[in-house]
């Protein structure tokens, strides 16, 4: 059985820093997809990044240049470095797995991931 546990959230002011992991457990992700998706409560859940293959990277445009993706297959770890963090960045960040990958890099489509975790919160305050 795969899971996948987030960690890392919590509360900063605006222009701060945090780090997200997600460590899974049931699989390897050598040739998986992983991403990070957030939630609003009330709105869809949108993708924020994702990685293919333990190399190529894919970002939504709110979050490029600030936010970066990586994995470390050794830890089965994936994670999100997140700098000069914006309130509008305030949400619900989800870690996900899946197999399907689409000319060398995951989609920011929720149906292509298989497995997600439970969700961490990441405030952030203006």
């Amino acid at each position: 059985q795969v899971r996948l546990v987030e960690s890392g959230g919590g509360s900063v002011q605006t222009g701060g820093t945090l780090k997200l992991s997600c460590t899974a457990s049931g699989y390897t992700y050598s040739t998986l997809c992983m991403g990070w998706f957030r939630q609003i409560p009330g709105e869809e859940r949108e993708g924020v990044a994702t990685i293919a293959n333990s190399y190529n990277t894919n970002y939504a445009d709110s979050v490029k240049g600030r936010f970066t993706v990586s994995l470390d297959n050794r830890k089965n770890t994936l994670y999100l470095q997140m700098n000069t963090l914006k309130p509008e960045d305030t949400a619900i960040y989800y870690c996900a797995a899946g197999s399907s990958t689409f000319d060398g890099y995951c989609r920011f489509v929720e149906t292509d991931f298989d497995y997600w975790g439970q969700g961490t919160q990441v405030t952030v305050s203006s």
